[in-house]
């Protein structure tokens, strides 16, 4: 199974709304485009939904931006897909609520419907400040960067 890139780029953004928010500032969307190479019109689309589904705060005027709505180890990966409308159903012929839309159930449905309970139980587990924290030990990423 895939994310789609939609649930990618808002994981990934959220993660550097974290790092770039340790300065206690709301972060630009302009800084996350630049840090993370997304679309600014896309970021502004996914953070419209971010904002609808209480996982980021704007603030307006000038040096406004975004912040985390609560505590980064409090938004988990299941809660960002969730909000930007992705399903986290390993197969297509299968709707959020595991039931199957073929005309006649397949015979793998159940082995799908167990796929998808464990990746929504792992994406539920991870929390945006434990993938903040592996990255920046990992790779030395840092906020020292930071664009306005």
């Amino acid at each position: 199974m895939r994310l789609s890139t939609k649930a990618q780029y808002a994981v990934q953004a959220m993660i550097r709304l974290n790092i770039e928010q340790q300065h206690s500032e709301p972060v630009s969307l302009r800084a996350i485009s630049a840090q993370e190479n997304i679309s600014l019109a896309y970021l502004e689309q996914l953070f419209a939904k971010l904002r609808r589904g209480h996982l980021v705060t704007s603030v307006r005027g000038p040096g406004g931006g975004y912040v985390l709505a609560r505590s980064a180890d409090k938004i988990l990966l299941d809660q960002i897909v969730d909000c930007v409308d992705e399903t986290l159903v390993p197969v297509s012929c299968m709707d959020e609520s595991g039931n199957c839309n073929c005309t006649e159930r397949c015979v793998a449905h159940n082995v799908w419907l167990e796929l998808g309970s464990r990746i929504r139980d792992f994406l539920s587990s991870v929390s945006i400040e434990d993938i903040t924290r592996a990255a920046t030990n990992v790779s030395g990423l840092n906020s020292d960067s930071k664009e306005g």
